[in-house]
C-alpha cells in the first residue's frame, strides 16, 4: 500500500485529488496536512473525512517537528506536495510568507524525504516559471525558467531544489508543471470562480488591462489523473508537463461565463493591467502522453459548463468564504487597484 503524505490537500487541487484517489482505489492511505490558510476548507472533503484510509492533521509545512513526526508515525511512502501560496496577486502585495511557505516548506519536505527514504516525491508546480510567450509556441520540459512575479520566482526556486535534492543525496522526486486548472471547489479569488460569482450578484467583472492574456486551462480532474499517473509511472528525475491544449483570452472566458449565466456584457468592466502581468502561457503535454499514456477526458465546453452548475448548487459553500476573511482582501485588492487573478 501507498502511504502518502499529501500537503495542501483542503485547497482546491488537493482536496480534488484526495476525492477522486479514494473514490477509486483501495491501495492507498493518505494524511492530508493543511494548514487551513484562508484558502483551505475542510468541507471540500466531507465525502472523505471518515473514510479508513484517510487521516487529517492541521500543521505547516515549515514545521520540520510536525513533518518528521508525520514521516514516522504514518510511515510514509510517498509525498505529494501540494502546499503553495499560489494568487498571483497576493505575492505581488507581499511576498515573504511565498518563500516562507513555498521554498522553506519545500526544503523540510525534501530533507525528511532524504532522513526517510521515501519512494517518491512529486512537487506539483506551474507552467508559470518558466515566464511568458510570445503569439507563437509552447513551454517544453526543456524551456529554460524565467518566473516573472514572486509567486512564479517561490516555484522555480523549489523545483530547481527539488531537482538538486535529486542529483545530490538521490531524494526520487518527479515535478509536474501544469495550466491553469478550473472546475469545483477552487477559491473565488482565481478569475472562473470570482466572475461566475460576481455575475451571479449582478456586480462588475473585472478584467485586467484588454483581457487579451491567453491562458491555457485545464479541467482539475484531467490534472489529478495525469498526478495519480505520474504517481504510479512517473520517472524519477524528470518533469512532466500537463495541459489541455485550451488556449483561450481572459475576456473570450468572461463572455461564455456571462453568456452561460444569461448576463448582460455590460456588467465587463475593464480595469488597470496587473504589474508584470505575463503575456500568453501554453504548455506542451507530449511527453507525459507519450510515456505515460495519458490524455485529457473532457472537453473545454462540456467542463466549463459543468463547473459553472456547481457554483450555481453550491451556493453556500462559497457565500461562506466571501463573507469572511476574503472579503477584507477583496477590499484591500479591489479598492486601491481594482484587480483580478
Amino acid at each position: 500500500m501507498k502511504r502518502i503524505l499529501v500537503t495542501g490537500g483542503a485547497g482546491f487541487i488537493g482536496s480534488n485529488f484526495i476525492n477522486y484517489i479514494l473514490s477509486g482505489r483501495k491501495d492507498v492511505f493518505i494524511v492530508n496536512l493543511d494548514k487551513l490558510t484562508y484558502a483551505g476548507n475542510l468541507k471540500n472533503l466531507t465525502g472523505v473525512e471518515s473514510h479508513p484510509n484517510y487521516k487529517f492533521i492541521k500543521g505547516d509545512i515549515v514545521n520540520d517537528e510536525l513533518v518528521k513526526y508525520i514521516f514516522e508515525k504514518y510511515e510514509i511512502t510517498h509525498v505529494i506536495n501540494f502546499a503553495a501560496e499560489s494568487h498571483v496577486d497576493r505575492s505581488i502585495l507581499g511576498s515573504e510568507i511565498f518563500f516562507r511557505t513555498n521554498v522553506l516548506g519545500t526544503n523540510v519536505l525534501l530533507e525528511n524525504a532524504k532522513e526517510f527514504e521515501i519512494e517518491k516525491f512529486i512537487q506539483i508546480s506551474t507552467d508559470e516559471v518558466y515566464g511568458s510567450l510570445g503569439s507563437e509556441g509552447q513551454f517544453e520540459e526543456t524551456t529554460p525558467l524565467q518566473p516573472n512575479s514572486p509567486y512564479a520566482a517561490s516555484k522555480a526556486s523549489a523545483d530547481m531544489m527539488a531537482l538538486a535534492f535529486h542529483h545530490t543525496y538521490g531524494v526520487p522526486v518527479v515535478i509536474t508543471r501544469c495550466s491553469n486548472n478550473y472546475g469545483q471547489l477552487q477559491f473565488p479569488e482565481k478569475l472562473i470562480p470570482l466572475m461566475i460569482i460576481n455575475a451571479l450578484n449582478n456586480r462588475k467583472l473585472p478584467v485586467y488591462g484588454d483581457g487579451l492574456n491567453i491562458r491555457d486551462w485545464i479541467y482539475v480532474i484531467d490534472h489529478n489523473k495525469a498526478i495519480e499517473l505520474v504517481l504510479d509511472k512517473g520517472k524519477i528525475g524528470e518533469v512532466y508537463n500537463i495541459g489541455a491544449n485550451t488556449e483561450k483570452t481572459n475576456i473570450e472566458i468572461v463572455k461564455l461565463i456571462l453568456n452561460q449565466l444569461g448576463k448582460p456584457k455590460e456588467l465587463i468592466e475593464f480595469v488597470k493591467d496587473r504589474p508584470g502581468h505575463d503575456k500568453r502561457y501554453a504548455i506542451n503535454s507530449n511527453k507525459i502522453k507519450n510515456e505515460l499514456g495519458w490524455e485529457p477526458g473532457h472537453s473545454f465546453e462540456t467542463a466549463m459548463k459543468d463547473t459553472i452548475n456547481w457554483y450555481l448548487e453550491n451556493v453556500n459553500w462559497w457565500t461562506e468564504i466571501i463573507s469572511g476573511d476574503y472579503r477584507n482582501y477583496y477590499k484591500l485588492q479591489y479598492s486601491s487597484q481594482k484587480m483580478y487573478v
